[in-house]
Formats: C-alpha cells, sequence, structure tokens
C-alpha cells in the first residue's frame, strides 16, 4: 500500500535591485535572508553531512562540483525556521524550502507563507540600503536572461517502488499537467519558437527526459536520489518541471493531483501505458497550446490530448480512490479530486472560464485586456514587465495580490493560516519536532538538516537526535515531551527513553 505523501516545495526566487549599478545577485540574496534572522537567537547552521545531491537514482554517484560551506559562510546563508522550514541562499537566488506537510492544503499553506517572508525580509533589507534602492523580489522562473530558476517538488515514496515505473508512470502527467499548473509566460526562451503567449514558464527549458542535473541539460524527471530519510524505506521524489504559482488553486491542483499520481504508481494502477514517443517536444508543444486540444503521439502509435491523457489519470483516481480504504486524508484527496474533474471539464469547454483559478489563464486574461485597450503587439516590451510584475510579492505592487485584492482570483486558504505558518510548523510531520525545538530551545540548537536536529547542551558534546522518518516527531508523539521539557537537557534524556518517537 502506498505510503502518505508527505511532501513540500522549494522555490528560487528571483532578485533584483532597483537603482543599483553595482547590483550583485549573491550579496543582495545574502542580505534578505539575514534580514529576516533574530539577532538575538543563536545562529543555527545547516548540517550538511546529512546531504547528498550526486546520488543518481540509477545507481551510481557523478563528480562533487563544489564543497559545502565553511562554518561561517553557513551561518550567513542559512536561516531554519520556526515553522519548521529552511531560508537560504542558492547560488544567487533566496531559496524558501516549506517545511515537510502531509497534504496538499497545508503545503499551499506553506508556500504562500514563504511569499510573506520574502516580502518582509526585503523591505528589512532595504532599511540597510540607500533609500533610492529599491529591493524586489519575484515568484517567478525566468530572468530573461538565458535563466531559469527552479520551483522543486519532493514526494516520499517507498524505497521498493522502481525507479523505471515512477518515470513511466509520472512523465506523460508531468508533460500534460502544465494545462492546469503552468503559470504562463508572454514570449519564448532558450532558442525555442517564436510564441506570443504560452502556458508554462519552464517548458522551454527542458532538453532531456531523464538526468540528474537541474540546472543544464535539464530533465523532465529528475533522478536525486537524496531521501533525507532512512534510505532502506524511503525515496524523496525530486520534481523539477514545475512552474512556480502565485495561485493557491493551481499550486493545491499541482502537488495534490502529483501525490494521488505517485501512490497510484506505488500501488501499480500506472505504468507506461501513455508512455509519449518524444516527451521533450511534447513538453513544449503542450505550453505553446491554449485550446489544451492538440493532440500528441504515444509510443504506442495513438495520439491523444493533454486533456485526453489528464483525464485518463484522473478516471483511474476515480476507481483508486473509491477502491481505496478511507484514511485520515481522504478528505482532501477526493476534493483534489473533484477540483481536477472540474477545471478539465472547463478547459475542454473553454479554458477562458478558469480566469479566477488558473494562473496562466489569469494573467493571459489580464494581460489580453490591458494590449486591447493600449493597441500593443504581443512583443512589446511593456507586456513582458507586467508579466514579470504578476510575479512581484510586494501585496501593494504585485499584479497578482492586486487581483486578489479586488476578488478577482479564487483563495482556498484564509490568510489567518497563512499568517500564521509563517512561524508555527505543521503538527502532523517530523517538522513539528524540528520547529518547536528551535521555539522552545533556541539556544541550545547548534546545527539542523531534514532529518536530524543537534543540540548543544552545556557540559557535554553535541547530541544529535536522528529523525529518519517524515512521518515521526508529529506533536501527537512529542508534543507533550517538548512541552513537559525544562531544557534540551531534559528532551534529549526524555526522547532517548522513547527513542521512536522522533526518528
Amino acid at each position: 500500500m502506498a505510503l502518505p505523501k508527505v511532501m513540500g516545495i522549494e522555490t528560487e526566487y528571483g532578485i533584483m535591485v532597483r537603482n543599483a549599478a553595482d547590483f550583485d545577485p549573491v550579496a543582495s540574496s545574502t542580505l534578505v535572508v539575514n534580514s529576516y534572522k533574530e539577532r538575538d537567537l543563536r545562529q543555527v547552521v545547516w548540517d550538511y553531512a546529512q546531504e547528498n545531491p550526486l546520488l543518481d537514482a540509477r545507481g551510481f554517484q557523478t563528480e562533487a562540483e563544489a564543497p559545502p560551506p565553511d562554518d561561517e559562510s553557513n551561518a550567513v546563508i542559512n536561516d531554519i525556521l520556526t515553522n519548521g522550514g529552511r531560508y537560504y541562499v542558492d547560488h544567487a537566488h533566496p531559496e524558501y524550502c516549506t517545511p515537510e506537510c502531509a497534504n496538499a492544503r497545508d503545503l499551499v499553506i506553506y508556500d504562500k507563507a514563504g511569499e510573506l517572508i520574502l516580502d518582509m525580509s526585503s523591505r528589512i533589507a532595504e532599511q540597510a540600503l540607500d533609500n533610492r534602492r529599491e529591493i524586489i523580489v519575484y515568484k517567478n522562473n525566468s530572468d530573461r536572461k538565458g535563466h531559469s530558476y527552479g520551483c522543486h517538488e519532493n514526494y516520499l515514496m517507498a524505497r521498493h517502488t522502481a525507479f523505471q515505473a515512477i518515470v513511466e508512470g509520472a512523465m506523460p502527467f508531468f508533460v500534460t499537467r502544465q494545462i492546469f499548473a503552468g503559470s504562463g509566460k508572454v514570449g519564448a526562451e532558450n532558442g525555442s519558437d517564436p510564441i506570443d503567449y504560452q502556458i508554462s514558464q519552464r517548458a522551454d527549458f527542458f532538453e532531456t527526459e531523464v538526468g540528474l542535473s537541474t540546472m543544464v541539460d535539464r530533465p523532465i524527471i529528475n533522478t536525486r536520489d537524496e531521501p533525507h530519510a532512512d534510505e532502506k524505506q524511503f525515496r524523496r521524489f525530486h520534481v523539477i518541471v514545475g512552474d512556480a504559482n502565485m495561485s493557491e488553486y493551481a499550486n493545491y491542483l499541482k502537488v495534490g493531483t502529483t501525490a494521488l499520481v505517485l501512490s497510484m504508481i506505488e500501488d501499480g494502477i500506472v505504468d507506461g501505458q501513455y508512455r509519449l514517443r518524444n516527451p521533450v517536444q511534447a513538453i513544449r508543444d503542450v505550453s505553446r497550446d491554449m485550446t489544451c486540444r492538440k493532440r500528441i503521439r504515444l509510443e504506442d502509435g495513438r495520439d491523444m490530448s493533454p486533456i485526453a491523457i489528464q483525464r485518463a489519470y484522473h478516471a483511474l483516481a476515480s476507481q483508486y480512490l473509491g477502491d481505496k480504504p478511507a484514511d485520515e486524508h481522504d478528505e482532501i484527496h477526493r476534493d483534489v479530486h473533484a477540483k481536477w474533474g472540474e477545471v478539465l471539464d472547463k478547459l475542454e469547454q473553454d479554458p477562458m472560464q478558469l480566469s479566477k483559478e488558473l494562473d496562466w489563464v489569469i494573467k493571459y486574461s489580464w494581460l489580453s485586456a490591458y494590449r486591447k485597450r493600449h493597441s500593443l503587439q504581443w512583443d512589446d516590451h511593456r507586456l513582458t514587465m507586467l508579466d514579470l510584475q504578476y510575479h512581484d510579492v510586494r501585496p501593494n505592487v504585485g499584479m497578482y495580490y492586486r487581483l486578489e485584492k479586488a476578488g478577482h482570483v479564487r483563495r482556498i486558504v484564509s490568510q489567518e493560516a497563512v499568517l500564521h505558518a509563517m512561524t508555527n510548523p505543521p503538527m502532523d510531520t517530523r517538522a513539528y519536532f524540528r520547529g518547536m525545538c528551535l521555539k522552545r530551545f533556541p539556544h541550545e540548537v547548534h546545527a539542523a538538516s531534514w532529518n536530524s536536529l543537534i543540540f548543544d547542551i552545556s557540559g557535554k558534546a553535541l547530541h544529535k537526535i536522528p529523525m529518519q522518518n517524515p512521518l515521526r516527531g508529529t506533536r501527537a508523539m512529542v508534543g507533550d515531551v517538548i512541552q513537559g521539557s525544562r531544557s534540551a537537557a531534559e528532551l534529549v534524556e526524555a526522547i532517548e527513553r522513547k527513542p521512536g518517537e522522533s526518528s
């Protein structure tokens, strides 16, 4: 039986500083991330010893590209959040990683909390600059100079699921998922054929079917084998093919349907029955067809539209959920499934009916109205700038937020829940243990990673607590012991009497 789909999102944000002739993206990202840190608290470093992004799920390891940062740099570029997430500098971008979430709705809430964290830290960082300079952060996927940056998803899967089964089952789903998960883009990039407007921000940048790299020769299916958990039990499926979503509705569908499809792959419901003949060409073709009806060729000679392929997965999910014993996440699974069907119906009738739900349609509707009002061609630079403004995370400037305030987009989570998620962890994954330890014992946590915490307890050596199971360390398991401990020393002692609850 499929594992519960513990999941997370990692988003690299675009950054620029207006009125800065000497703009340095690395220095600016570092300033923004550091501005969010609580200065009276200890600097908690990231434990890179737990990471190995060079392992390939196909059974080999590539050469190291660069060593991990030294201790001083580590403390500067990393911030471990009390919500259980991570905020850090990744190359030339500020990156926010949600904590591990147990369902799609929580993941949307924590992803939205990241937008507020980026905006708040940018506003604080501006105070260190002269008053002419303005930091602008974008939740998009391209700098329009040939570089794309990612919005990656992670899903917990059983180690015994064959990676080839994941490739064959997920590839057609990912190639066509963009019809509801794409963020929309004016024009083309990366040497692709010209187009006025397309569905996906990222489709132009995928150049191979399967591979380990996330930055060059970018693959649709990423093979990184870095479970951040017990490698004998678990796999972390690292998905790099998605766009960063502003729309809560599109984001909810993106992660909720993916979790369902991966569960079906684990349970043997999906195999290679929809294998595509040329997935790399198909992902670009699908992005360029706003009718979502143009057919793509399958390996067995059939031609199916993106909507038809998604309907096939949706039909399998109907049977799967009908046969599946009810569990605690059943309500959300069924809600995702219902919304998935409704969206496919509307895409088939007229995609423009989804002008309050899907990013690519919301943006297209708004840009089309502006273009018509000002008699602009699609290659007018003003439309490219407005495309970027849609992803601006400043609530009073970003066009997505302005449309939201005007009632032109559909929300599915409350602002109160998003604000709460900035500083409080989810209760039903190991993120609870990580976040609550940082809240309760901030001066005694030395380092953190996804699968461990290291305490620095006065008079003793550093003490590591493993967190090898993402489904443990929940409030139900460790809430009482955390609240009942007056110090990290008492907590560690209590945990070591019951070692299974955190790890």
